[in-house]
C-alpha cells in the first residue's frame, strides 16, 4: 500500500497520476494523519507538501525540496518534480515521462502545425514531458501520416456496428462481449433489433445526403454467429449502408479464428469487405488457454491462410504485450510466427487491467498476478517495434489507456497504403461516428466549434432489444443538432 499525506488536495489528481505511473493505482491511498514516512515490503508512506514556490517530498529514506520552474504552470511543476523524485527512488525508466493522456500524438500534430521541426518537437517532449526520444519520434511519425487523412468535412461520416457476442470471454475483456453458447436465445432478437437500427439510420443518412467513408463491424466478434445469421446481417449492412455511396473502407473484425469459416469469408467477399482482422493476441498455446481462448496458434495460421486463399489482401492482426505468464521469450515467439504470416498491418496493445474484466476481479479477490520488471517490459515492446520494421511497416495510429502494464501504448503499424482510415478518424475525433448495436457510442463532431457530443446505446443486450426505438430516437435527436 502506498500512503500519501498531501497538504493541498487541489493537486490530488495530479499527484495520484504521477504515483500511479510507478505504483499500481489500486494500491495508492491518500491519508489525513501526518504519520512518519515508512518503507517496508508491504507499504510505503510519503508526505507531499506544496507551496507557492515549490514542493517538498519526504519518504523514509529521503527528504527533498524542489523549487518550481517559472516556465511551467504550477500543476505541471508538481507533476514534473514528483516524476523526477520517483524516477530516482525506484530506478524505473518510464518512456512516456509525465504524459498520461490518451492521444500523445496530438501534441506533435499541434507542434507540426506551428511549423516546428522534428528536432524541436523531440526537444519539447524530452525537456517538458521527460518522454524518451523514440516515443517522441513515434508521435511525430503518427502525426505526419494522420495529417493528410483526418476528416475536414462535417457531412462525411463513418459507421460502427457492434456484435456483442464471442465464442468465449477473454480474461482481460471489458467490452460488451457475451459467450454465445449461453446467449443463443438472444442472438436472433438482437440481430432483429440491430437490423432495424441499420435500416433506420441508413434512411436518415440518405435524407441528410451524408457520405459514408468507412464501415467498421466490430464487437465482440461479428463472426461468432452462425453462417446464415452472418450472411443475413451482412446483407442488411450492404443494402442499407454500402448502397448509399462507394464506401472507401469496410472492415470486419473477425477476431477469433475459432469463429471464422470458409462460408463467412465468402460472404464478406460477396458484400464488399476490404479489410479483416484475425487477432491471435499471442501465438503461445499455454497463454491462449490461460486467457480463455479455445483455439491454438495453429488455428490462427490455418484461418489466416484460408482468408488469403479467398482473396483477402488486407489483413490486420492484434497482439497483446504483458499477458500473464509471458516474458520476452514468449513475445519473440509470437513475433516470429506473425512475421512468417506477413499480414498487411498489426496492432500492438499493451495489457490494460480494466475494471469490468475478470482480470480485475482476480486482483480485487487478491489473486496475485505475476509482475515483470520494467526493463523486461521495455524489451517486450521493443520486440514488437522490431517486428513492424521487419515487415516494412510504419506506425499510423496510437493511443494510451489507464492501468497499462509498463505504462506503454497501443500502436497500429501498417504497410504502405494499408492503414485503417476508420482507426485514424476514431483517434483524432474529427469525424462523426454513427454507432449501432449494444454498447456502441456515437460521436457527433462539431468541427466549427471543436466540440464533441456523445450518445451511447445501452450495454445490456436485453435492454438494447427492448429499448431499440428509444435509442434510435435519441440518436437521431442528437444528430439533428448538427444536420
Amino acid at each position: 500500500m502506498i500512503k500519501i499525506k498531501l497538504n493541498d488536495m487541489t493537486f490530488r489528481y495530479d499527484v495520484f497520476q504521477m504515483f500511479s505511473i510507478f505504483y499500481k493505482s489500486e494500491n495508492i491511498k491518500f491519508v489525513e494523519a501526518a504519520e512518519e514516512p515508512t518503507s517496508s515490503n508491504f507499504d510505503e508512506s510519503f508526505i507531499v507538501f506544496i507551496d507557492d514556490k515549490g514542493i517538498q517530498i519526504i519518504d523514509a529514506g529521503y527528504k527533498s525540496y524542489f523549487e518550481f520552474d517559472n516556465n511551467f504552470v504550477k500543476k505541471e511543476n508538481v507533476k514534473r518534480e514528483i516524476f523526477k523524485f520517483l524516477s530516482n527512488k525506484t530506478r524505473k525508466e518510464m518512456p512516456w515521462g509525465i504524459l498520461i493522456g490518451i492521444r500523445p500524438s496530438k501534441i506533435a500534430l499541434s507542434l507540426l502545425n506551428e511549423g516546428k521541426s522534428d528536432e524541436e518537437i523531440i526537444h519539447i517532449y524530452s525537456k517538458r514531458y521527460f518522454a524518451r526520444e523514440d516515443k517522441a519520434r513515434l508521435c511525430i511519425d503518427v502525426a505526419k501520416l494522420e495529417e493528410g487523412i483526418v476528416n475536414k468535412d462535417k457531412n462525411t461520416v463513418s459507421i460502427y456496428i457492434g456484435m456483442p457476442f464471442c465464442p468465449t470471454r477473454c480474461i482481460y475483456c471489458s467490452f460488451a462481449s457475451n459467450p454465445i453458447s449461453s446467449c443463443s436465445k438472444l442472438v436472433e432478437p438482437y440481430l432483429s433489433a440491430l437490423t432495424k437500427e441499420i435500416a433506420t439510420m441508413g434512411n436518415y443518412i440518405r435524407e441528410k445526403e451524408l457520405k459514408i467513408q468507412c464501415i467498421y463491424f466490430g464487437g465482440g466478434t461479428p463472426t461468432s454467429v452462425d453462417n446464415l445469421q452472418f450472411e443475413n446481417i451482412m446483407k442488411e449492412i450492404h443494402n442499407n449502408l454500402c448502397s448509399i455511396n462507394e464506401v472507401e473502407e469496410f472492415t470486419v473484425e473477425c477476431g477469433r479464428p475459432d469463429s471464422i469459416t470458409y462460408e463467412k469469408l465468402l460472404t464478406m467477399k460477396k458484400f464488399g469487405v476490404h479489410r479483416i482482422s484475425i487477432n491471435p493476441q499471442t501465438m503461445n498455446d499455454d497463454t491462449l488457454k490461460r486467457i480463455g481462448r479455445n483455439h491454438s496458434s495453429n488455428d490462427v495460421i490455418d484461418k489466416f491462410n484460408l482468408a488469403r486463399s479467398c482473396g483477402f489482401d488486407n489483413i490486420n492482426m492484434d497482439l497483446i504485450v504483458g499477458l500473464q505468464g509471458e516474458g520476452l521469450e514468449q513475445v519473440l515467439n509470437t513475433c516470429d510466427k506473425i512475421y512468417k504470416l506477413n499480414p498487411e498491418s498489426i496492432t500492438v496493445h499493451g495489457m490494460s487491467i480494466k475494471r469490468s474484466s475478470r482480470l480485475h476481479e482476480n486482483i480485487v479477490n487478491k489473486i496475485k498476478l505475476e509482475e515483470k520488471s520494467q526493463n523486461e517490459l521495455n524489451s517486450m515492446y521493443e520486440a514488437t517495434v522490431n517486428l513492424a520494421e521487419r515487415l516494412h511497416m510504419s506506425p499510423y495510429y496510437m493511443y494510451r489507456q489507464k492501468n497499462m502494464v509498463g505504462n506503454m501504448e497501443n500502436v497500429g503499424y501498417t504497410k504502405q497504403h494499408k492503414e485503417s482510415i476508420y482507426n485514424i478518424q476514431m483517434m483524432e475525433e474529427k469525424q462523426t461516428i454513427i454507432a449501432l448495436g449494444a454498447d456502441a457510442v456515437s460521436k457527433v463532431v462539431f468541427l466549427d466549434e471543436n466540440r464533441i457530443e456523445r450518445f451511447g446505446n445501452t450495454k445490456d443486450v436485453r435492454e438494447y432489444i427492448s429499448r431499440i426505438d428509444e435509442m434510435i430516437h435519441n440518436k437521431i435527436k442528437l444528430l439533428d443538432t448538427l444536420y
